[in-house]
């Protein structure tokens, strides 16, 4: 998520540095390599913010308190949890559809961060070994 936000905001930024770059600078070649490493430094600072989050993940995963180590886990059983008494018509009578969205939006969030967190997780190892 938070790579997200970051090329959210630098695609934009960069877009802009890029079209000064063009235009003050004469030499294409000395124009793309400064492109180029402005590009490098912004992927760096995004792998920065990766490694940092997931070193908070891996905190969590090995403290001491079993509930320290389980309470992602948890939280999305039980959302997992609650779609599925929906399914089999389940509810409590005052449960507005709203509300049911929201876990369900909570769900797919919980679990598209576990996908993405562990492909980045394997991608930081690769970047790491090259570097």
């Amino acid at each position: 998520m938070i790579g997200g936000i970051l090329t959210a905001v630098a695609a934009p930024l960069l877009k802009g540095i890029f079209s000064v770059i063009d235009q003050s600078v004469e030499d294409k070649d000395q124009a793309a390599a400064i492109k180029a490493k402005l590009q490098e430094m912004v992927l760096t600072g995004q792998m920065k913010e990766i490694e940092a989050a997931a070193q908070i993940i891996v905190a969590e995963a090995q403290g001491e308190s079993w509930l320290q180590r389980n309470w992602r886990p948890i939280t999305m059983l039980s959302f997992l949890g609650l779609l599925f008494l929906y399914w089999f018509g389940i509810q409590p009578e005052n449960m507005p559809e709203s509300v049911l969205l929201a876990v369900f939006d909570l769900l797919k969030i919980g679990i598209g961060g576990y996908i993405v967190g562990r492909s980045v997780e394997k991608g930081v190892k690769v970047w790491k070994d090259h570097q």
